[in-house]
């Protein structure tokens, strides 16, 4: 079986990953690997015989998928977060990755390591692949006569402590959610108005009854309290239904149905009247209601405002679910291919709705490979533009920082006159998955065996026990400094210490939401770059 493995590297790597998955479902007092399994599973395929390889091509390949995806669907949030704290997340990402050279400096001369062995603590510690190329690189413009053995020695400690890496980020996240108390479902609950996550949306028949709001129209009431609700049908002391809009006038008597978040649908209650059994949505003898997927490519990217539907039809757009997550429609709302949308409209704009949408399963099954392929061209151009900094340093992005970076540029563009950039939320996470799993699964197997060799030898349990310090050290200050002192929302701050996509995987799982991908992504290109420069001035400065 070995030889087959040998011959067939891609037959290793699905059986690597299909064994991974099944390991990293095994739950362990309600804990499990996750994804992150399958690197683990690699590494012991790469122990068995150091022949097993998998070409570097398949990682890059992985690599790129997963950043450029991330990228694509995290751009509006990336930006948002980014506007709002910038200069304070810069500086703690800073003050964070200072912390791994410092504590890489200080056990250099404990155990009394080499500045190529220290360097590839560092960049293992910090699961950063980019930051050991760079260092690479400046060896071998050195000239020196044992530039080979210098390489050797950073690759094999890059590569016995890059588990170590993924490994403690885990354990100080779990370590500190517990002494700090963390309660995500009440921070999901803070953050929703800034972050858009998971929130189960009701709706409820409200009678007006307060004579504070009678007379005053829907955009009057919204201006004064700012809730997160849409209005749907109003029926009027007449008994007349029909659909509200920003100007309907609320009067005694009157009936409206709002749909939003059950707090705030609450909230609203208390401030509009009481709330009445009756349902009107189940009155469809004028107005029916409807689900279409978004699958026509010119209203993808574009506000609900620019639409201007209520010119085009009679109809009121309640929600819209992306994948697993229904959210409320507002005017600023970006619709993205595979969205669907819930409206309440007239029976006979149904089909002109469904015509104006899409409402195509195929379509949105479907993946544009012209903005897709032109995209990734991009991050990978400018991932091989090489950057100087002061001091004679010189580093490039590479297939990581680039696509990444191009990806979130082009997801918060989201289209570009008719070149759509998003991908369907469906595609995106099959990409996301495909990616993560693929570089996984060769990080493992063609690490393993310096693995095992790092393990047998004399020096290896020092450089385990420095790699594991050095992730461990850093994680666990990076959470407490950040939590208690800068004030970051814990769910931001697991997604700042996953330098590597298993343990980001790992964060969300432990959140229980999405929330740690926002931190992800503000981190991963600011500390990419920072991780480079600070690899190789360690090289310099230790050697």
């Amino acid at each position: 079986m070995i030889d087959a493995f040998i011959k067939d590297p891609v037959l290793l790597l699905f059986v690597v990953a299909a064994i991974g998955y099944l390991v990293g479902n095994i739950s362990i007092r309600g804990t499990k690997l996750g994804v992150a399994a399958v690197l683990f599973v690699g590494l012991g395929f790469g122990m068995i015989d150091d022949r097993i390889d998998i070409p570097e091509i398949l990682f890059e390949l992985g690599l790129v998928f997963f950043v450029y995806s991330i990228g694509l669907s995290s751009g509006n949030a990336f930006f948002k977060s980014f506007k709002k704290n910038g200069a304070r997340d810069i500086l703690f990402i800073l003050l964070m990755l200072s912390i791994s050279a410092i504590s890489a400096v200080g056990l250099h001369y404990l155990f009394v390591f080499d500045a190529a062995t220290t360097t590839g603590i560092y960049a293992g510690g910090t699961t950063n692949t980019s930051a050991l190329a760079g260092v690479i690189d400046q060896i071998n413009q050195l000239g020196v006569t044992n530039a080979t053995s210098l390489v050797q020695k950073a690759v094999i400690s890059y590569s016995f402590t890059y588990p170590m890496g993924v490994l403690a980020a885990m354990i100080a996240i779990v370590l500190m959610e517990k002494i700090l108390k963390i309660d995500y479902l009440k921070e999901a609950k803070q953050l929703r108005l800034t972050y858009n996550i998971e929130e189960k949306l009701t709706s409820r028949t409200i009678r007006i009854t307060q004579p504070a709001i009678a007379n005053h129209t829907i955009r009057e009431v919204g201006l004064q309290y700012n809730w997160n609700i849409v209005f749907g049908r109003i029926s009027k002391v007449d008994g007349h239904i029909s659909l509200s809009n920003w100007d309907t006038q609320l009067e005694i008597g009157d009936k409206v149905m709002i749909v939003g978040g059950e707090s705030t649908v609450n909230q609203a209650t208390k401030v509009l009247g009481e709330k009445v059994d009756i349902i009107l949505s189940n009155d469809r003898s004028k107005f029916d209601v409807r689900r279409i997927f978004v699958s026509n490519p010119a209203v993808v990217g574009k506000e609900l405002s620019a639409l201007n539907l209520h010119r085009k039809f009679n109809t009121v757009i309640t929600r819209i679910r992306r994948g697993d997550v229904d959210m409320l429609a507002h005017g600023d709302t970006v619709l993205e291919m595979g969205d669907r949308i819930r409206f309440i409209a007239k029976r006979e704009d149904l089909r002109a709705l469904s015509v104006f949408f899409g409402d195509s399963y195929y379509k949105v099954s479907k993946v544009n490979l012209f903005s897709f392929g032109l995209g990734i061209a991009l991050g990978l151009l400018l991932g091989a533009i090489e950057f100087s900094v002061p001091g004679g340093i010189q580093f490039k992005l590479g297939f990581a920082g680039g696509p990444l970076i191009v990806g979130l540029i082009l997801g918060t563009l989201q289209r570009t006159g008719k070149i759509v950039w998003s991908l369907p939320y469906s595609t995106n996470v099959t990409l996301q998955q495909i990616g993560l799993i693929i570089l996984l699964a060769v990080i493992g197997v063609r690490s393993g065996s310096a693995f095992y060799t790092s393990l047998v030898s004399g020096d290896g349990g020092l450089v385990f026990l420095a790699g594991t310090l050095v992730s461990l050290v850093t994680a666990i200050f990076a959470l407490g400094i950040g939590y208690k002192i800068v004030k970051i929302p814990f769910s931001i701050l697991i997604g700042f210490v996953s330098n590597q996509p298993a343990i980001l995987d790992f964060a969300m799982s432990r959140s229980g939401n999405k929330i740690p991908l926002i931190g992800y992504t503000l981190m991963f290109p600011i500390a990419l770059v920072i991780k480079i420069v600070f690899a190789q001035l360690l090289f310099s400065f230790l050697n």
